[in-house]
């Protein structure tokens, strides 16, 4: 692919928020590199895109569940020169109580959400920063910074996502690579069903639900508006500012080297 032209590279792409985001990319003048498991569907949005846009659209189909299909993407990320954006969507939520949880179902969200994101992450770094430019896209979700009595596991990897994400951004708070934090609340994807979530999307409160397209649109927006994280459907910026404060006063007010006064005997 020619360097002249840049691409992005969208997981998750074959379905909700990846194949918006792969959409409005290729709007946007990008070639695209989609991954995903579904091959089929992922040749039908290339097609799309093609013809739409006049891009240039590449197809991997891969488990990013899986060390060797994760490598495959990671190879592309380090040496396609024309790739200045990368876009960490792919995500997997089993909601169930912990219990009730297999190993299988604790360890596969753990994998795509937090070691794919991470090594993929990594990947393309080294690029990005030697060539001060470019833009990590780290989807999250609100469940980052709230648990329910069925997210223990998917809550935890969604805080590592924001906790990771915004550890990348003072790192490379100096370079021209921008690091974006999107957290959505409940978004009309596949995840919602039965078979993916064991939740189908009819039990979810229908004013909650956002669509894919007003999500990605969001998201969007909020980078061209240089946000480092976006809350797509929280209205009162302010929520954020306030929360972060107090997240900072109190790391901050741990750094006394004693024991607070309570734990001290009389």
């Amino acid at each position: 692919m020619s360097s002249s032209r840049k691409t992005a590279v969208v997981t998750g792409a074959s379905s909700g928020i990846g194949a918006v985001y792969a959409q409005r990319l290729a709007a946007r003048g990008y070639d695209l590199v989609l991954v995903a498991r579904r091959a089929d569907r992922l040749a039908t949005l290339a097609e799309q895109l093609t013809k739409a846009h006049g891009v240039d659209v590449r197809v991997v189909a891969a488990d990013l569940e899986k060390d060797a299909d994760v490598a495959r993407v990671e190879a592309i990320l380090a040496s396609d020169s024309s790739v200045h954006m990368l876009v960490n969507n792919a995500g997997l939520a089993r909601l169930r109580s912990l219990k009730d949880t297999s190993v299988a179902d604790a360890h596969s969200q753990v994998a795509l959400n937090v070691t794919a994101l991470t090594r993929l992450t990594q990947a393309v770094l080294p690029e990005l920063v030697a060539r001060n430019e470019g833009t990590i896209i780290n989807v999250a979700s609100v469940l980052a910074v709230h648990s329910l009595p069925i997210s223990a596991v998917y809550s935890g990897t969604k805080a590592y996502v924001l906790a990771f994400t915004r550890g990348l951004q003072a790192e490379l708070a100096d370079t021209g690579v921008k690091v974006q934090l999107v957290l959505p609340a409940s978004t009309a994807t596949e995840i919602w069903s039965e078979e993916v979530s064991g939740i189908p999307l009819s039990a979810l409160r229908q004013e909650s639900i956002m669509s894919a397209e007003d999500m990605v649109d969001a998201s969007l927006t909020g980078l061209d508006n240089g946000e480092t994280v976006t809350w797509p459907s929280v209205a009162d910026e302010g929520l954020w500012t306030t929360y972060d404060t107090a997240r900072a006063s109190l790391f901050a007010a741990t750094q006394t080297g004693t024991p607070a006064p309570r734990y001290l005997k009389a």
